[in-house]
């Protein structure tokens, strides 16, 4: 069978033209013949161009049928994120807020024409439209609990708030309180802190020029530098500071959402530019984490004069200065 010919979108707007503006009308098949097009093909213009213009109902017009498409893409969209997620399996039914979102982002189309394209029932559907107007009494003491997860919250997990409804005499399950802190966004900010500085295996270390004696003999002549994650309600915060080994004041300090090299090499060129630093004289004493051994740090160091001195394995976290600049 030969494949069907594909007339150009000018070709079909000059066809109906041509019969519509006639009078009287000419017959289809005879305008067809006129034109080269096969006579069903011009009959469905004709007719799609009057459903367009509002003159019958029995078709869906041309930008019906364009969100009908979009609408089909979605679903399949839809059902490859279930099936990779692996979410639904089988013959589960889909999400009953995704399917009330796609029908009201389609109005035009109607419930049921998007209904019968999920493969949902209407009864289905009805019943979910149901329970957003009348929710059950689980529903209901959802919406209870989380407001007196919220009143309660602070910067507790779902142990601390579990327990501390239950000191006040809510009858709830700890997994129960937990779901409805997850799907309300609530989080603790956990105290615990482990190694967040990432050494850069390729990068080559500077020699170690302190040996573990941090005392200075003037200001300016040995800095110590860290960084430390702080915990906050919003997400962890980064603190980078500088210490003066002589006098044991804070040079400069600098905050960030990330622990980057950008972020100590700013609070370097704070340091730099708030005391005067004599070329060759000044170490500046740091970890091995890739911050502080980035390209552009240590050329910074360089154009100052300031000598990199990385702490040594040996170091401990209580006894590194560096690592008590920022605690």
């Amino acid at each position: 069978m030969a494949a069907p010919r594909k007339y150009s979108l000018e070709l079909r707007e000059r066809a109906v033209r041509m019969y519509r503006t006639s009078e009287p009308k000419p017959q289809i098949k005879k305008l067809a013949v006129d034109l080269g097009v096969h006579p069903e093909a011009l009959r469905g213009w004709i007719r799609q161009a009057e459903a367009d213009a509002g003159e019958r109902d029995d078709r869906l017009t041309t930008d019906e049928r364009a969100e009908l498409v979009a609408l089909r893409k979605e679903n399949v969209q839809l059902k490859r994120a279930n099936d990779g997620l692996g979410v639904f399996r089988g013959a589960a039914r889909p999400d009953p807020a995704q399917v009330t979102a796609l029908v009201d982002e389609h109005p035009r189309l109607g419930v049921a024409c998007v209904l019968r394209e999920l493969s949902i029932p209407s009864s289905t559907y009805y019943r979910w439209r149901r329970a957003e107007r009348e929710p059950c009494e689980r529903r209901r003491r959802d919406a209870e609990l989380t407001g007196q997860i919220r009143e309660i919250h602070g910067d507790s997990g779902g142990p601390r708030v579990h327990a501390v409804l239950k000191r006040e005499g809510v009858r709830v399950g700890r997994k129960r309180v937990e779901r409805l802190m997850r799907e309300d966004g609530l989080a603790g900010v956990s105290p615990r802190r482990g190694g967040f500085t990432r050494r850069d295996p390729k990068a080559t270390l500077a020699p170690d020029l302190v040996n573990r004696d941090f005392t200075a003999p003037a200001p300016n002549r040995l800095w110590v530098t860290d960084l430390t994650m702080i915990p906050t309600g919003e997400g962890p915060l980064w603190l980078s500071a500088i210490r003066d080994a002589f006098s044991r004041r804070v040079v400069a300090w600098e905050t960030s959402a990330r622990a980057d090299a950008d972020l100590v090499l700013t609070t370097l060129e704070y340091a730099l530019a708030s005391r005067e630093v004599e070329p060759g004289k000044l170490i500046h004493h740091a970890d091995h984490g890739c911050q502080f051994t980035s390209i552009n740090l240590t050329t910074r160091l360089l154009r100052a004069g300031v000598q990199a001195c990385p702490w040594a394995p040996s170091e401990t976290v209580t006894t590194t200065p560096s690592r008590r600049t920022c605690g």
